[in-house]
């Protein structure tokens, strides 16, 4: 029993272990931890070892840099506190081992070989243990068999004193009844739809005064953020196409080149069947003819599908000179044959003919001089490199820069919003931000090929520009304001009319929504619909939701319970009853592990622990 018990619990630690195991050790001079005096602390009898605790904290770096793909260091870790917690699941461990100890729990020999025997880095091509690569593998991590065979033991053992705290936890009943029994429920409710449209008399246009009070009343809509200020000279291949010269010759070369794109012959979507013989192809092209069968139904026959059998598009000369004659030649039908294949008799249906085309070389001209203007204007911008990089390596501005190349000058107040010209390209934005006053320019590459080079002139505070200058905006802004209260208006009488009698059908247009889950979404409608309609109490209830440019006014019709026959309904409890118990024993074991540690004293090393720090870089 114990045996059985063991095998099914232990293999979380076994695989813990085996996660440290192959943890490159030399590159944090974790070797250099060793004999009894090398500990950074004891749980009871328990010690944790130096070793230990750098394997841990570089197993906690490795997983980050594999989770993030960027660089971690020891101090990112400290900084957020994860070395303490690193340490802090040591020390739970090694409590738990003193608690074993002391009960006397531990596993045979029989059981750790059978453990250590079926992890697969130990076993050889033929898929057996290997007693070398045990020990080789081992001796790569820094281990001794003695050593990790005593950890393994360990870990079994705790992993037993584990299943006797918690095992046989199971989530009380009432509790997963109600879980299930609020998630699972749904409700109908009907909905009226308030719009524009539905205001009595339209949303008249804003007045002078009212958009002077709602700049002076909302300067926090219309400011603009703090803003770098930059001169910039940049040059791409867009802007140097038109200049740079293109030979007609290479023109014509090229649409010689692509001449199979733009001559293309008569084409066929074609399907093909072969059969074993001329006679079982004539039989079934007999059958389809006869109305007995058709072309799919002998496809699935024979054990195929439509994708086995289809060729695609296919010229004439991509098949045999018999098929293809056939096939070519005849414009009416859809099933041809049977023709000799390259495969051998066969049927061939068509579903569809591509006339032949040609595009001439004077309609593929200017996509054509567009390609070479665009490779010769990249070749001007690579030979651009170095007189530019003399240039401001010799002190050069950037309007002395714009002044002497083609690299055109500009300006830009750019804000993390910005996207217009310059500031669409991901290489411009990075370096805006970088950018510090006092910088020399540095040139730079855009993905497009080109060059640019800035300078940040100063920072612009945030600013609230002059009514005038955003009036367009800030009447745009006023009308949703004003759009959103009177739909919530309307939506507010039609909700008294309700309540002096009238029936909500008699309000307008009603839509219905049925079996409705809290976590649904309704399209089109405000987002906390449903969660305000699962606020209310009984059925005859309504709620008005407001929304930026429709306002709504449910009525709640039904409330469902939960369906426990329903599949999905059992899915659900059984989740919650799997997440319940998780959680249960989750707390009950760190509530034991706590007391453990606290009967058993904890003593700590801080002078090891920082010697253990000092070791990474």
């Amino acid at each position: 029993m114990v045996k059985s018990a063991a095998k099914k619990a232990s293999n979380l630690f076994v695989w813990l272990i085996l996660g440290l195991l192959f943890v490159a050790l030399a590159g944090f001079g974790i070797g250099s931890f060793s004999g009894g005096g090398s500990r950074v602390g004891e749980v009871g009898d328990v010690e944790i070892t130096a070793e230990q605790y750098a394997r841990a904290l570089d197993q906690e770096i490795r997983a980050r840099i594999a989770q993030t793909g960027q660089p971690v260091t020891l101090a990112t870790l400290r900084a957020q506190g994860i070395d303490q917690a690193v340490l802090s699941s040591l020390v739970a461990r090694a409590a738990l081992a003193h608690e074993a100890q002391g009960m006397g729990l531990s596993v045979g020999d029989a059981e750790v070989a059978r453990q250590i025997t079926q992890i697969e880095a130990f076993q050889g091509l033929d898929g057996a243990f290997d007693r070398e690569s045990y020990e080789f593998t081992l001796r790569q991590s820094g281990l001794d068999p003695a050593d990790f065979e005593a950890d393994v033991r360990a870990d079994t053992a705790r992993s037993l004193l584990q299943l006797a705290v918690v095992g046989g936890l199971r989530p009380d009943v009432t509790l997963t009844e109600t879980l299930v029994a609020y998630q699972g429920e749904t409700r109908d409710f009907s909905l009226l739809t308030i719009t524009e449209g539905s205001l009595p008399t339209g949303l008249p246009a804003p007045t002078d005064a009212e958009l002077e009070a709602y700049y002076t009343d909302n300067p926090q809509r219309f400011t603009r953020p703090e803003a770098r200020r930059i001169t910039y000279a940049w040059v791409t291949p867009s802007m140097l196409m038109d200049s740079v010269p293109v030979d007609a010759a290479a023109l014509r070369a090229l649409y010689e080149e692509r001449a199979n794109l733009y001559r293309q012959p008569e084409r066929r979507l074609l399907e093909r069947l072969v059969f074993p013989d001329a006679a079982a192809a004539q039989a079934a092209y007999d059958a389809i003819i006869a109305g007995d069968t058709d072309f799919d139904a002998l496809v699935a026959e024979r054990g195929l599908t439509l994708e086995d059998v289809d060729l695609g598009e296919v010229a004439r000369g991509d098949l045999a000179p018999e098929a293809a004659e056939a096939v070519f030649s005849d414009t009416e039908s859809e099933i041809i044959g049977p023709v000799q294949s390259a495969l051998g008799p066969a049927l061939f249906r068509v579903n569809a003919v591509l006339d032949a085309s040609e595009v001439s070389f004077e309609e593929a001209e200017e996509e054509l001089r567009a390609e070479l203007a665009s490779e010769a204007a990249r070749r001007v911008i690579d030979d651009l490199r170095d007189p530019v990089d003399d240039l401001l390596a010799g002190g050069a501005t950037l309007e002395e820069l714009a002044a002497s190349t083609e690299m055109v000058l500009g300006q830009i107040d750019y804000t993390p919003v910005s996207e217009a010209g310059i500031a669409g390209y991901d290489a411009f934005r990075e370096a805006a931000q970088a950018a510090q006053e006092g910088d020399f320019p540095e040139l730079l590459e855009l993905s497009d090929g080109g060059l640019f080079a800035i300078r940040l002139d100063e920072l612009v505070p945030p600013t609230l520009p002059p009514l005038a200058e955003i009036r367009d905006e800030v009447a745009e802004a006023w009308r949703a304001t004003a759009l959103r209260e009177q739909l919530a208006a309307r939506g507010e009488a039609l909700v008294a009319q309700l309540a002096t009698g009238l029936a909500f059908e008699d309000l307008g247009r009603v839509e219905t929504e049925r079996q409705v889950r809290r976590q649904d979404f309704i399209p089109d409608a405000p987002p906390t619909l449903v969660a305000q309609v699962y606020q209310l109490a009984a059925p005859g209830d309504v709620v008005l939701v407001p929304g930026a440019e429709v306002a709504i006014i449910a009525r709640l019709d039904r409330i469902n319970a939960a369906a426990r026959d329903d599949a999905s309904v059992q899915i659900l409890t059984q989740i919650f009853e799997q997440t319940v118990a998780q959680s249960i024993a989750q707390d009950l074991f760190e509530a034991y592990g706590q007391a453990v540690q606290a009967e058993a004293g904890i003593r700590l090393d801080q002078s090891m622990i920082n010697a253990v720090h000092a070791t990474f870089p």
